[in-house]
C-alpha cells in the first residue's frame, strides 16, 4: 500500500494554505497561516515499502518501521505469553487509540477495577478511626498496603514510614511545611534549599515557602553537584543546621535518570553544595516519574523523603500519593496544624498538644482516602500479575522508547534535513540512565520548528495522545530549548502562559512534544506514531540518516550484550526447620469432642491439650505434644489472609472454624480438611526452592507486623473455594522474630511468638467454664432460642491450648507461676474476650452467649483464661519438653 500526501494552494484571498492528507478513504485537512509553516513542498510524493532481507542495508523507512527491525534492535518485549492478547483483554477501551502520555498518568487494567469493585462490594470498610469490626478491617488493610508499598521499594517498616497524601505535590508540600528551616543569625548561617534546575514545578515551589523563612535557595546543575565536589568544609558534625537537597530520580521532561548515588554523596557532604555548607543535609528524592516504569531500591539510595503518585504507577486510583519518610529523619519534621487522628492528646482550653507516636498517624490529618488506599493493593496485584515486576517493565518500556528514538532521530526529509530536534543528554545507551520518555520538536524541510500545538492537533486526528508544552519543568525546558530568563519574561508579555497553545514566539518554540511509554504500550504504538510523523511532517521521499542509525544499532548491540540491572529480589524464600527429635511424636488425629476428657480428680490436672495449626481455624486435640521455642509445636504457625493480605479471623469469617487442619508428623505434612472438600496437604517444612510460588509476604497480627511465607497456589485455591472469597495460606517466616507484648512480671527477656495474638499459651479452667455454663442456663436467653450449650461446646469456643481441672472457678487468675508435669510456666496476664467466643466451633453459627453471661458475671471485665509463657530451666536454651494430658499441675498463688 502506498501513502500519498497532497499539498494544494488555497484561494489567495485569506492567504491560507490547506494540506489534505489522503490515507485510504479518509481525508484530513489542516489550515495553516502561511506558507512558511507548511511541512510539505512537493505536489505529490509516494512512499512504497520494499521487502528487503536486511533493514540496515536497505535503510528504507517502512522496512525499518517493522517488528522485525524492532526485535533486531531490542530483544526484551512483553512479559511472556501473548502480550497482544493481554492488552486487548485488559485495555479494551484504548482500541483504535495510541496513548503515549504515560508520564502524565498510565492506564489501569480492567482486572484492577474488577477486583477492586469485588473487594469493596464484598467487604464492609468503616472509618479507620473507629474501633468496630469494619473499622478494624480498614485499618488492617491500610496497614497491609503500607507494607506492600515498602516491600515494592525494598524497604522495611523499621527503616521507612508511609504517609498517604492526595498526591506527589501534597507530599512535597508536607515536607516544605514541616522541614525545620533555620534563618541565618549573626553567629550561624541559615538553612539552604538546593534543587536541580531540572525539577518539577512542585519541587521548585518549595522555594516560595523556604525563602519566606529566610532560607537561601540554590538551584544547581548536575555538573555543578559533581564537578565542584571536594572535602567537606566547616564545623562538620558540630553544626546541626538542617539543609534540604532535592532532585528527581528521573526527569519528567527528558526521561534522563540522575545518579541515585547522589543521595549518599549529599548526606555524607562529599558533593556540592553540601561540601561547602556545614550542617546536616537531608535528601528529597522526587521519584514520581521514575517509579512508573523503573525499580527503586531504597537499600541502595536511602533518601530521607521520597514522594510518589500512584496514578503514575497503576492508573488507578487517582488523587492519592504517598511520602516515604526515613524513620531516622522523621524526627526533624515539625507540624503546627494538627487534624483529627494526629494527636495523642490535646486540650481545647489551653495550648497543650502531644503528637501521635506513629509517624504516619502524626502527618495524616483527618480521615485518609481509605478506599483509594485499598485500591493500591489491587494495583500492585495487577501490575505483578501482568508483568512479573518492575525490572521487566523497565526492559520493555525502555526498548520501545529507544527504538522510537532511533528511528525519529534518523528520520530525514527528502532534502536530507533531519525531521526532529530531540532533547536528550544521551543517546539512550542504557535503561539505567534513560527512562521511557522521548522529548522533541519537529522541523520542516527548511529546518524551522513546527509548533507543538500544530503537532498535537494533527495527532488528535490520528487518535494519538501526546503531551505538549513545558511539562511543569521550566528549568529543563529553558535548558534544552535555549530560552533565556529574559525571553521567558518576553513570552509572558506576548501572552504566553503555562499550559496554553502559544507554541512559537518570534519563531522560537515555547515548549515541545513528549511521548512516554507504559507497561502496556506496544510496538504498534511506536509504529503508528512514527508513520504519523512520516505521513504528516516529512517532505517526500522519506529518507533516513544511515550513518546515525548504524551507530545507534551498534550501541544497542553493546547495551544488550552487557549484563543488565538485575531485578530486585524483595521476596526471597526460606525454609522452616523442624527439630528431628520431635519426628517420633505422633499426633492424635482427633478434633473437639472425639475423645473423652480425663476424669476429674481432687488433684489439679491437665485434662486436654489443643493446637490450632492455622490461626482461627479448627482445633486439633493431642495427647502428648512437644513444646517449641514459640509455644506448642506448630500452634498458630499458619494463617489465612484475604485478597489484600489481611489476616482473616472468625470475627470476619466464622466459617474458618469448619476448616480442620491436622498436623501429621510422620509424613511431615499439614492436612487441610473440610466437609465437602478433598483433603490436601502442605509440607511442614517449606522448601522455597522446590515451590516457586512460595514468596515472603507481610501481614499483621494483633497490630504487629509479621513476615510470612506464602504456602502456594493449591492451598490458596482450596481455601478460596471453601470460603467463597480470594484468600491464601501463609506461614510465619522461620527467620522472623516477634516479641510478646505481655511480659510476665520479673521476666528478664522477652518471649518470641508464633501467629498467636498475645502469648505463647492460653489456659482455661474447666470449673470456670462450668460456672459460666450454669449462668447461661439460668438466664435462658430467648434470643438464642433457649438452646443450652454443653460444656464441651463452651470449652471449644474459648479456643484454649490447655484445659485444667481440680481447682475453684477463676482461681487461675491469681497464679503467677505453675508447673505442668516437669515444665514451668509463668502467667503473663488474663485473656480479654470479644464476640468471637459467640462462634459455635462445630457449625460456624453465631450466638450472643457466652459473652453476655461472662460480661455479667465479671461486671464488665470480659476476661476468661490466662496467658502462659514457657520458662526454660536456668542455663538451658534448647531443652526439649513434652506436655502430656493427665499431667499434674502445681500452681502457685499470689498469696502463697
Amino acid at each position: 500500500m502506498s501513502l500519498e500526501v497532497v499539498c494544494s494552494r488555497a484561494a489567495k484571498g485569506g492567504g491560507l494554505w490547506t494540506s489534505t492528507l489522503e490515507h485510504g478513504k479518509t481525508k484530513y485537512c489542516l489550515n495553516k497561516k502561511n506558507k512558511n509553516e507548511c511541512a510539505f513542498e512537493s505536489s505529490v510524493a509516494t512512499v512504497s515499502p520494499r521487502a528487503l532481507c536486511s533493514p540496515l542495508r536497505s535503510m528504507d523507512f517502512q522496512t525499518l518501521c517493522t517488528f522485525d527491525t524492532f526485535k533486531s534492535a531490542w530483544s526484551h518485549y512483553g512479559y511472556g505469553g501473548d502480550f497482544r492478547d493481554v492488552v486487548d483483554k485488559e485495555f479494551t477501551r484504548i482500541k483504535g487509540i495510541t496513548y503515549l502520555d504515560h508520564a502524565a498518568t498510565t492506564l489501569y487494567p480492567e482486572l484492577l477495577v474488577r477486583d477492586y469493585l469485588q473487594d469493596v462490594s464484598r467487604n464492609m470498610y468503616g472509618n479507620p478511626h473507629s474501633h468496630h469490626s469494619s473499622s478494624r478491617l480498614t485499618q488492617d488493610t491500610v496497614d497491609r498496603v503500607r507494607y506492600r508499598v515498602l516491600q515494592h521499594f525494598n524497604a522495611t517498616p523499621e527503616e521507612y514510614s508511609v504517609i498517604f497524601t492526595s498526591g506527589c505535590t501534597a507530599a512535597l508540600k508536607l515536607v516544605a511545611e514541616s522541614f525545620p528551616w533555620r534563618s541565618p543569625t549573626e553567629n550561624e548561617a541559615g538553612s539552604h534549599f538546593c534543587y536541580l534546575t531540572d525539577s518539577h514545578t512542585s519541587v521548585v515551589g518549595i522555594r516560595g515557602l523556604a525563602c519566606d523563612r529566610g532560607v537561601v535557595a540554590l538551584p544547581v546543575s548536575l555538573q555543578e553537584v559533581e564537578g565542584r565536589a571536594e572535602p567537606a568544609k566547616g564545623e562538620g558534625a558540630a553544626c546541626q543546621t538542617p539543609h534540604l537537597f532535592s532532585y528527581p530520580a528521573q526527569s519528567n521532561f527528558s526521561g534522563r535518570k540522575y545518579p541515585l548515588s547522589l543521595v549518599r554523596g549529599i548526606q555524607a557532604r562529599r558533593l556540592y553544595p553540601a561540601c561547602d555548607h556545614p550542617g546536616r543535609w537531608f535528601v528529597l528524592l522526587d521519584a514520581a516519574c521514575h517509579v512508573s516504569c523503573s525499580p527503586l531500591n531504597l537499600q541502595e539510595c536511602p533518601a530521607d523523603f521520597i514522594p510518589i503518585s500512584f496514578h503514575k504507577m497503576f492508573g488507578f486510583p487517582t488523587g492519592l500519593g504517598a511520602l516515604l519518610v526515613r524513620n531516622d529523619a522523621a524526627g526533624i519534621l515539625k507540624k503546627t496544624y494538627f487534624g483529627g487522628g494526629t494527636a495523642a492528646a490535646y486540650l481545647s482550653g489551653e495550648d497543650y498538644y502531644v503528637q501521635a507516636a506513629d509517624i504516619s498517624d502524626r502527618f495524616e490529618d483527618g480521615t485518609i482516602s481509605f478506599l483509594d488506599v485499598i485500591a493500591v493493593n489491587h494495583g500492585f496485584e495487577a501490575l505483578y500479575r501482568i508483568t512479573g515486576g518492575m525490572h521487566n517493565i523497565q526492559q520493555h518500556t525502555y526498548g520501545l522508547a529507544r527504538y522510537t528514538y532511533m528511528l525519529l532521530s534518523g528520520l530525514c526529509h527528502g532534502n536530507g534535513r533531519p525531521v526532529a530536534q530531540i532533547y536528550t543528554e544521551s543517546q539512550f545507551e542504557s535503561p539505567s540512565t534513560q527512562g521511557a520518555i522521548l522529548n522533541f520538536n519537529l522541523k520542516d524541510c527548511r529546518g524551522q520548528i513546527i509548533g507543538y500545538s500544530q503537532v498535537d492537533r494533527m495527532a488528535s486526528l490520528y487518535n494519538i495522545h501526546v503531551r505538549t508544552g513545558c511539562f511543569c519543568n521550566t528549568g529543563a525546558c529553558q535548558s534544552f530549548l535555549g530560552i533565556t530568563n529574559q525571553q521567558m519574561r518576553r513570552n509572558l508579555q506576548a501572552g504566553h502562559v503555562c499550559g496554553d497553545s502559544i507554541d512559537l514566539v518570534d519563531g522560537q518554540p515555547t515548549g515541545s512534544v513528549r511521548v512516554s511509554f507504559g507497561y502496556m504500550s506496544t510496538f504498534e504504538d511506536c509504529q503508528k506514531f512514527l508513520n504519523f510523523v512520516a505521513e504528516c511532517f516529512v517532505e517526500k521521499p522519506v529518507t533516513v540518516d544511515r550513518v546515525r542509525l548504524e551507530k545507534l544499532m551498534a550501541t544497542t548491540a553493546a547495551c544488550e550484550g552487557s549484563p543488565g540491572e538485575p531485578p530486585i529480589d524483595i521476596t526471597p524464600g526460606g525454609t522452616v526447620a523442624v527439630d528431628e527429635r520431635t519426628r517420633h511424636l505422633e499426633a492424635s488425629q482427633r478434633g473437639f469432642g472425639c475423645r473423652e476428657s480425663i476424669s476429674h480428680s481432687e488433684a489439679c490436672t491437665l485434662t486436654n491439650i489443643y493446637i490450632y495449626p492455622i490461626k482461627s481455624c479448627g482445633a486439633q486435640e493431642v495427647h502428648d505434644w512437644p513444646v517449641g521455642p514459640l509455644g506448642l509445636l506448630y500452634d498458630r504457625g499458619w494463617m489465612v489472609v484475604n485478597g489484600n493480605g489481611v489476616g482473616l479471623s472468625q470475627k470476619r469469617e466464622p466459617r474458618l472454624c469448619l476448616v480442620r487442619p491436622q498436623v501429621h508428623l510422620p509424613s511431615n505434612k499439614l492436612l487441610l480438611q473440610a466437609s465437602g472438600m478433598d483433603t490436601i496437604s502442605v509440607p511442614l517444612e517449606n522448601n522455597t526452592q522446590t515451590h516457586a510460588s512460595y514468596q515472603v509476604c507481610q501481614s499483621k497480627v494483633c497490630g504487629d507486623r509479621v513476615e510470612a511465607v506464602d504456602c502456594g497456589d493449591e492451598a490458596a485455591s482450596w481455601l478460596s473455594d471453601f470460603l467463597g472469597q480470594p484468600c491464601r495460606l501463609i506461614r510465619q517466616s522461620p527467620d522472623f522474630t516477634r516479641d510478646a507484648k505481655k511480659r510476665p512480671s520479673g521476666a528478664a527477656t522477652s518471649t518470641s511468638l508464633s501467629l498467636v495474638n498475645e502469648a505463647q499459651y492460653l489456659m482455661i479452667n474447666r470449673a470456670s467454664v462450668e460456672l459460666i455454663q450454669k449462668l447461661m442456663s439460668s438466664r435462658q436467653s430467648d434470643i438464642d432460642g433457649n438452646q443450652l450449650l454443653d460444656t464441651q461446646n463452651v470449652i471449644s469456643r474459648f479456643r484454649a491450648n490447655l484445659v485444667i481441672t481440680g481447682v475453684e472457678p477463676f482461681e487461675e487468675d491469681n497464679w503467677p507461676h505453675l508447673i505442668i508435669g516437669n515444665t514451668r510456666f509463668v502467667v503473663a496476664g488474663q485473656c480479654g474476650r470479644c464476640q468471637m467466643i459467640g462462634v459455635d466451633q462445630e457449625t460456624g453459627n453465631k450466638t450472643k452467649e457466652p459473652l453476655i453471661s461472662l460480661s455479667a458475671y465479671r461486671n464488665g471485665k470480659v476476661t476468661f483464661g490466662v496467658y502462659l509463657t514457657h520458662q526454660l530451666p536456668e542455663g538451658s536454651s534448647n531443652a526439649v519438653c513434652v506436655l502430656s494430658a493427665g499431667s499434674l499441675i502445681q500452681p502457685e498463688s499470689h498469696s502463697s
